[in-house]
């Protein structure tokens, strides 16, 4: 985690219902813990090219290399997506254009034989807010939207998703008041009230959506 409002939300909720442990470190606070058999890495409102601002970005960075050579599997959420493809090698660039709301997205043909992506429709509206996105190779990218890559998979054990699939209700209300006034809101003219209301008319296909997708990403995980 890299803030309090970057949680696990629904995928913690997966998490502990299949019975696992859930260990929640925050970067800022020294050397992630040891034994874990699987990693996640969420959002947050840094850039991950900020490492004056924020300097545990770099050993962060260095930590989830580590996570790819030692083939941990891992699942990073927009920040950690962007995170994951710098690790990886892959280029990480800001969009023309942030993409904050819901958008559609769509999958790929290579996602229709993915252990993780398979698990969600072919074609869905997914809540995004990110103004930076990741480059992967074309044989790697398993998910689309307009604006880049959304979904891809880094060798066989660790995927990135630019979309919010881990947040619940409470998670986006709360986003959509804190972020009103921010720059990257006014750039795209958002309509905070209507992306509130398609919030209340998404949220339950989208929280089983989240729900699907970490728990195959477990399965594969506990498969390991």
């Amino acid at each position: 985690m890299h803030q309090d409002d970057g949680g696990p939300c629904v995928f913690g909720n997966v998490i502990r219902d299949a019975g696992h442990e859930l260990v929640e470190w925050r970067p800022q606070d020294g050397a992630p813990p040891g034994g874990y058999d699987a990693a996640m890495v969420f959002g947050g409102s840094m850039h991950f090219d900020q490492e004056d601002e924020h300097p545990w970005l770099v050993p962060e960075a260095e930590w989830i290399k580590s996570l790819l050579d030692e083939r941990v599997p891992t699942l990073g959420v927009c920040l950690g997506s962007e995170m994951l493809a710098h690790a990886a090698g892959w280029p990480v660039s800001r969009l023309a254009r942030s993409e904050i709301g819901w958008h559609e997205v769509e999958l790929t043909p290579a996602a229709q034989h993915d252990a993780v992506l398979s698990s969600v429709p072919a074609r869905f509206p997914a809540f995004q807010w990110h103004s930076y996105a990741a480059e992967p190779p074309e044989d790697a990218v398993l998910a689309v939207s307009p604006a880049c890559a959304q979904a891809y998979r880094v060798g066989d054990r660790a995927w990135g998703i630019q979309f919010h699939a881990e947040v619940d209700s409470a998670a986006i209300e709360h986003w959509l008041d804190d972020g009103a006034d921010g720059e990257d809101v006014r750039e795209v003219s958002l309509d905070i009230e209507a992306e509130r209301q398609r919030t209340w008319r998404e949220i339950a296909d989208w929280t089983d959506l989240g729900r699907a997708l970490c728990g195959r990403f477990l399965e594969v995980a506990a498969a390991g």
